[in-house]
Order: C-alpha cells, then structure tokens, then sequence
C-alpha cells in the first residue's frame, strides 16, 4: 500500500482518538489510526497502521517500497500478493504476512475471487543501519498463528512468542477478543497503541470501539473491559522497542 503521509515527532495523548478515513489513489479505502489529524505522528518503532477496505473493482498495482518492514493480517476474504522476489500468495481471513522492503521490493495487492475484502497493516521502521537489507517475504496460516484463552479474553499472537512471523524490530501484535476484561502490558521502554476492529466498551474507563486508537507512548498497564451488552470488544495491541531514529515517510518509502 501506499501513503503521502509524513510526520517526525511524536506528539502525546491522553486517551483514545478517532481514527481517519482515508482514500487512496487507487480507490482503496482505509481507516488510519496515525498518522492521522487526531494523532500526526507515527509511533516509533510504528509508522503507520490502518485498516483497508479493498472492493472487488480497487486494488494496489505493482509498486515499490524501501526501508521498511510491512505486516498484513486479514479480516475479512482474501487478498493476492505477488511481488519482484517472485512470490505469489493468497492470504485470507486469519492469515498474516510479512514483507521486509529492506533496498526495495515491488508488489501488487488486489481482492481475491474478485471479492471484497478487509485486513490490517503495520508499516514499522527499520534501523538505519538496515535501510538497505536484502528484501524478504514470510507468511502464516490462521493455524500458524498461536492462540490461548486467558481470563476474559482469546488472544491470538501475530508477531510474538510462538508465531512464525518475526521482525527485525522487537515487538508483539496480538488479537484480543475481549468478551469481560483483558489487561494489556506495555514494556518498559517500548511503545504501542491498542486499535479497535469490532464491538464496544472501555479501555481505561474511556469508551472504545470500532476505529478508535489509544497511542501509548510508556510503559503501562491499560484495562481492557467489553461492553455491558455482553459484546466481544476486539482489539489489536501492537508494542515495540523505539529506534530513537527520526521517521521520514516519503509516500512508499521511509527514509
């Protein structure tokens, strides 16, 4: 995917935020959790996550990415990956991927079955010392992914302890359907942000739901409750260990 949004500092918040919708050249559209007007800054070592809606007739052409690492993981349907590593891959609801644009690799995102569909996608920084690594490609099956119910919550790890998915950045991203209270860590010295994909209720006592981002930018615990309606709250916690390097997103790539 592609992005013309572009922030070096971090800024602060002190709760959840909206996230923003956003449309791209090709007629994919996508809530932004940040960089965002509600939140213009990418998280380091996080430069930009969202959710994209792809229908049938949109998708992403061939195109180039360098100096970063990119983590696909679907929701809904399926989409087809091909890339310049001659990689051809269909990955659908559970599933995840990873790309490692390193110098810089092409490729191509676009419904599968000529079908709609919906997923998430992180873009993390890679170190300057790796801008120019050797491009790479892994993915996951639903299966691959491991998953565990804990008071509260089934959590289903997608880079982590256990996942076949691994970065050249420290870090964790987890699905939690959350169906009473879960607690999310943050630890010391990284930085995250919880997204909300489906339901309602509270984190922190602060409402929550579909679309909205909680930024965090120190280590903490955040309380995570669904709603009194009994629903699922579902969330993604994504956490990583800062670079401390400046994030300059110059539309497919991160300088």
């Amino acid at each position: 995917m592609t992005s013309d949004a572009a922030s070096d500092e971090r800024s602060a918040s002190d709760g959840p935020v909206a996230g923003q919708p956003v449309q791209h050249g090709t007629g994919v559209n996508s809530t932004r959790a940040f960089p965002s007007e509600a939140y213009p800054s990418s998280l380091d070592p996080f430069v930009l996550f969202e959710r994209f809606h792809i229908d049938p007739d949109a998708g992403f052409p061939m195109h180039e990415h360098r100096g970063f690492e990119i983590v696909s993981y679907m929701l809904e349907g399926g989409m087809d990956h091909a890339d310049s590593l001659g990689v051809e891959h269909t990955a659908r609801e559970g599933e995840a991927m990873r790309i490692t644009a390193g110098g810089g690799i092409r490729h191509s995102e676009f419904p599968a079955d000529g079908e709609f569909c919906s997923g998430l996608q992180l873009w993390v920084n890679l170190p300057r010392s790796e801008k120019e690594t050797e491009a790479d490609y892994v993915d996951a099956s639903a299966a691959d992914l491991p998953t565990e119910t804990v008071d509260g919550a089934t959590v289903t790890t997608v880079v982590g302890e256990g996942s076949p998915i691994d970065l050249r950045t420290p870090m964790t991203y987890r699905d939690a359907r959350v169906d009473g209270a879960w607690t999310w860590s943050v630890p010391d010295g990284w930085s995250g942000f919880l997204y909300g994909v489906g339901g309602s209720g509270t984190v922190d006592g602060d409402a929550f739901g579909e679309g909205d981002v909680l930024p965090v930018t120190e280590a903490r615990d955040v309380r995570v409750e669904a709603g009194d309606d009994s629903a699922t709250l579902r969330v993604v916690a994504v956490a990583g260990r800062p670079h401390d390097e400046p994030i300059r997103l110059r539309g497919p790539y991160v300088l």
